[in-house]
């Protein structure tokens, strides 16, 4: 994993070796997807952020099992982590499944909030991307509507509309058995 301490800032080609580019997912959970992705993508650097120590635990495990020289995992707040990387330093930002934190008196709590776009707007490289993924509909449109608010980002499916699940991204145990209820996901990009 990434130590993050008195260094101020990730020197992102000297953390990987190279000089792919990088994506960052926050909240990897038991890093089953992050895993599979970085495995179907060599020629791609990917850090992922976790604070479910279990989590970091099981990625760190399928990262062994696979011999995986492409990711690096960095046990943190999100919010925390951005500071650490330089700006335009990221090909693009991975969020899956976020909390969305349902009841009205928590909505603050949520990742995505205009602070934070602007946060990641800083650290995506020109033509960057953000892609978001949730199974709760009101965060989706809740989603739909920050990202649509946030200067610089341009929805890849047109205004006010989601995108159908890339090939990239794997189906998720949790997202077969709500397929399975009759639960649907939406992806923004």
């Amino acid at each position: 994993g990434l130590q993050i301490g008195a260094k101020k800032e990730f020197e992102l080609t000297a953390v990987f070796g190279n000089d792919q580019d990088v994506i960052l997912e926050i909240g990897f959970g038991m890093g089953e997807s992050l895993a599979q992705i970085a495995t179907d993508n060599p020629s791609v650097n990917y850090i992922g952020v976790e604070v479910h120590l279990p989590g970091v635990g099981n990625l760190l495990k399928l990262i062994q099992e696979r011999g995986l020289s492409n990711i690096r995992i960095i046990n943190d707040d999100a919010i925390d982590v951005l500071k650490y990387l330089p700006d335009k330093s990221l090909a693009g930002l991975f969020l899956f499944f976020p909390d969305p934190w349902p009841k009205k008196k928590h909505h603050k709590r949520r990742i995505v909030q205009s602070e934070w776009i602007a946060a990641v707007a800083k650290k995506l490289k020109s033509g960057g991307f953000v892609h978001m993924a949730t199974d709760w509909d009101p965060y989706a449109q809740w989603m739909l509507e920050e990202m649509e608010a946030a200067t610089g980002f341009k929805n890849s499916a047109g205004p006010g509309a989601f995108h159908p699940r890339p090939d990239y991204r794997p189906l998720t145990k949790f997202e077969q058995r709500g397929q399975r209820l009759g639960h649907g996901v939406w992806d923004l990009i």
